[in-house]
């Protein structure tokens, strides 16, 4: 009765839009207070280190911190769950990947829907991925290395991000494209595992520049190739897989930005443009260049792009990964 009796008197005394426009309050003065980011993979590996640049990229626009906060586990799926059941408010926002956003569907039964539960913030970079190995691995070139793992079946040791992740996938793809056979070893992330290739205790990764190349650089480890027609241009020196002797074996992984689902359109807006400025600031694109990221074009860094890429990219992976085999622990 409350109710009706405040409507009665908001449409005769005309307050009807202050009440109305209430609800949006909080969307015109977003935002008041910091805001998470959730990384969905461990620190140190590349999701985290592209987290945390954007983070403080996107401070400037926004006037608040942002603060990158790790939800590992499940290929990362635990991370865009923790993100799924947040208030629609704004103050909780996911980063993600292929793997996390794509992948985890094909071969988890989740509690929420990968494409359905969350708002498009913007699509941020692509990145090919590379095929590298320990810094005393004998063989020379990729011909060689695959002949030896041919020569050796289930002798290497191949460390992954756990279950679904991008070096888990690509690795299948290898074998399945090359016909070898390798002993997988499974980690909570890229970083630990790039911790154990530089320190000898696996022999290969297909995995993020982003992760590699500063060990590439140091000599630490070796690169064979990168999975893309065109070389890096932060590391020109390494060859494409055509180029190596594996012509047409391509695998990237993008990262984007989600909010979610029923976060208001006012915004989504104000993150986007906190991305995109992000995105257009020389340092951050240097940081990410230098890791090897490519930053995805203007048109595409709408919430309307990422929406229809995303649905895209779920149309073309879930039956190539399903048929593969693939599922969850």
């Amino acid at each position: 009765m409350k109710v009706i009796a405040t409507l009665a008197v908001c449409v005769l005394s005309s307050c009807g839009p202050a009440v109305l426009g209430s609800a949006s309050a909080g969307a015109q003065t977003y935002p008041t207070r910091p805001i998470t980011m959730i990384g969905p993979y461990a620190a140190g590996g590349p999701t985290d280190t592209i987290a945390r640049i954007m983070a403080e990229g996107m401070r400037a626009s926004l006037g608040q911190t942002v603060v990158v906060e790790t939800v590992t586990g499940a290929a990362g799926s635990l991370g865009a769950a923790r993100v799924a059941r947040a208030p629609p408010d704004g103050y909780t926002i996911s980063i993600g990947q292929w793997g996390s956003h794509v992948v985890t569907g094909a071969i988890y039964s989740l509690p929420f829907d990968i494409f359905g539960d969350f708002e498009p913030v913007a699509l941020i970079t692509d990145i090919p991925y590379g095929i590298v190995a320990r810094g005393n691995m004998p063989q020379p070139d990729l011909k060689s290395l695959i002949a030896w793992l041919k020569a050796n079946p289930g002798r290497a040791s191949v460390g992954s991000g756990g279950v679904g992740s991008p070096p888990q996938v690509g690795a299948i793809f290898f074998q399945n494209a090359t016909g070898v056979r390798f002993q997988f070893v499974p980690y909570r992330g890229s970083g630990p595992a790039m911790q154990d290739l530089v320190a000898g205790q696996i022999d290969m990764m297909f995995d993020s520049p982003t992760n590699s190349l500063p060990h590439v650089r140091d000599g630490r480890i070796k690169a064979y190739a990168i999975m893309a027609k065109q070389r890096l241009a932060a590391a020109p020196d390494i060859p494409t897989v055509d180029e190596a002797g594996l012509p047409g074996f391509y695998f990237s992984v993008w990262h984007a930005i989600w909010a979610p689902k029923g976060t208001p359109k006012e915004i989504i807006a104000k993150l986007n443009a906190a991305v995109v400025d992000a995105l257009a600031d020389p340092a951050t694109r240097r940081r990410l260049a230098d890791l090897g990221q490519e930053i995805m074009p203007r048109d595409r860094q709408t919430p309307e792009a990422l929406r229809a890429f995303h649905k895209a990219q779920i149309e073309k992976w879930w039956p190539i990964i399903k048929a593969a085999g693939i599922t969850g622990e």
